[in-house]
């Protein structure tokens, strides 16, 4: 069996985009998903990276672009609940932290399915600590060891060395996919990792 590493963060509306095309593909194929959450901004800092409403920023027709492209991505895969967060940039920390809380608990892949719908189809302000619990209560999760474990030293820890390992690995944006030591970076190198598979 195939796996298929996938670097991970809630900030970005284009892992939400590529979550739902790669969960087709792992029904589609063998291949098992390993979802790492990281800190985006984490990555940013230690790459010099920008987010691209900033790098592109001044430069004419450029992110108008951008949101074509990503229409365009939308309707190619039937993604119509995606809805563009309108407190983004949404700061992820709190979240990504319980994220990394919900794998070592072992129920990473619905935590992650559910917090993306208040992100990016019933968009709230994620960054607000009322509106997370409110939103993990809704999501049927137990909000109160989810609060308390977002603010664990361990957790904490981890999520640092996750970042710190995916600098090391070649990751400077998110979504980032590795297969075997092979990194593909953007939600448009998907079709790559499908032929990869297909072969």
């Amino acid at each position: 069996m195939k796996k298929i590493d996938f670097y991970f963060d809630f900030a970005s509306p284009n892992a939400y985009l590529s979550h739902k095309v790669m969960q087709k593909i792992k029904e589609r194929y063998d291949v098992e998903l390993n979802y790492i959450p990281v800190l985006l901004g984490g990555i940013f800092k230690a790459t010099n990276n920008k987010p691209p409403m900033e790098q592109f920023f001044g430069v004419l027709n450029k992110n108008e672009y951008q949101g074509i492209e990503m229409e365009r991505f939308v309707q190619r895969h039937d993604l119509n609940l995606f809805k563009m967060n309108p407190h983004f940039p949404v700061i992820s920390l709190q979240i990504i932290r319980g994220a990394v809380a919900a794998d070592m608990d072992g129920y990473l892949e619905d935590y992650i399915d559910k917090v993306l719908i208040h992100m990016w189809e019933e968009p709230k302000k994620m960054d607000d600590p009322e509106v997370i619990k409110s939103a993990f209560d809704e999501s049927g999760f137990d909000s109160e060891k989810l609060m308390n474990q977002m603010q664990d030293p361990e957790v904490k820890a981890k999520l640092i060395s996750n970042t710190e390992q995916a600098v090391e690995r070649g990751v400077f944006g998110i979504p980032t996919f590795f297969i075997d030591d092979q990194i593909y970076f953007g939600k448009d190198t998907i079709w790559m990792i499908e032929e990869i598979l297909e072969s």
